[in-house]
Formats: structure tokens, C-alpha cells, sequence
């Protein structure tokens, strides 16, 4: 089995007649339904989807098998994955976040920092955690300016630290 990429996540039931809410990680949410089947983190598990709708966020589907609430109900946590070769190629300066994940962050002069240990989304954009060596982490946003160079097949990628403003309270305040 080759390489395989976390397309979503079953996040709860909706309905009675087996239906999930899952959070996609695809670009367009209900895209995930263009991957079915998709499987458990496992493998050992293939999922049939059909995506019938999407609500606050989350996509609605039905999965082959799954017909009543409970059934629907102890999938919530699944995670769901598909082979890396069955996504669309990604172009120049587009990534996948299992892509980045793993990656030596270093700076510009070329000082190692640490390793990419996941990317979120919390909102205002991606973002990349970085775990520091020898210890801490290290939020980045993964911008251009932030994250200039990305060398996926070079396994790094270059990262401008982000510079801390010292607290406006303590500085009108004397710094007490």
C-alpha cells in the first residue's frame, strides 16, 4: 500500500436513518464524495459515501452499510483516508498539509529549527506547528512571507520566526 492522504473525519450522526457528519479536509468539503470509497486509518475498512448535502461546515452523507443511528453513531471519530495517487496533482507552490508534515523547518541562513509536526486552520489561515529542537513549538503562519521556500522533495523548508512585541500594558506601565 502506498502512500495515503486524511481526506475527512466522521464527526457525529444526523438523523435516524444512519447519515454522518464528517469534517472534510478536501478544498471544496463535499469533493470528498468524488473519493468514495474511501477507508478507516487502518485500511481494514472501505467506506462507500454518498455526499447529500452540507450543513455549518460539515458535509452530509450516507455511507453503504450504515442504516440506522446507532450504527452511524459508534463511527464518530473515523478518520477517513484514500491513496495519495487518487488525489489531483498538486501545482507549483500548492501542498497538501501530509506533504508538509515531517519537514525540516530551518532559517534563512540555513539553522536548523526543528521539525514540521502539524498544520491547522483555526481560522485566519494555515498554520504550521512546528516542534522545536531541542524542545518547544513554534507557531508559523504559513504564509510566503513567513515560509518563503518549500522543498518538499529536499524534505525542508524555510521559516522566518515570527518576532514577539513585548506586552503594551507593560510597557506603559514601566514593565511592571
Amino acid at each position: 500500500m502506498g502512500p495515503r492522504v486524511r481526506v475527512g473525519v466522521i464527526a457525529g450522526v444526523h438523523g435516524v436513518r444512519g447519515a454522518v457528519r464528517i469534517k472534510s479536509f478536501t478544498e471544496e468539503p463535499a469533493d470528498i464524495g468524488y473519493y468514495s470509497p474511501v477507508e478507516n486509518e487502518a485500511g481494514s475498512v472501505k467506506y462507500r459515501l454518498k455526499v447529500t448535502g452540507e450543513v455549518k461546515g460539515l458535509v452530509i452523507a450516507t455511507l453503504e452499510g450504515v442504516t440506522d443511528r446507532n450504527a452511524a453513531e459508534a463511527l464518530k471519530g473515523t478518520e477517513l483516508w484514500v491513496a495519495r495517487e487518487r488525489l489531483p496533482k498538486t501545482g507549483e507552490d500548492e501542498f497538501l498539509y501530509s506533504d508538509l508534515i515531517g519537514l525540516v523547518a530551518e532559517t534563512v541562513d540555513g539553522k536548523r529549527l526543528g521539525t514540521v509536526r502539524t498544520v491547522a486552520d483555526y481560522g485566519a489561515g494555515d498554520v504550521l506547528d512546528i516542534r522545536l529542537e531541542p524542545k518547544g513549538d513554534m507557531m508559523v503562519p504559513f504564509t510566503r512571507a513567513s515560509v518563503p521556500e518549500v522543498d518538499v522533495p529536499g524534505g525542508r523548508l524555510v521559516v522566518i520566526p515570527p518576532v514577539y512585541a513585548p506586552d503594551e500594558k507593560e510597557d506603559r506601565d514601566g514593565g511592571e
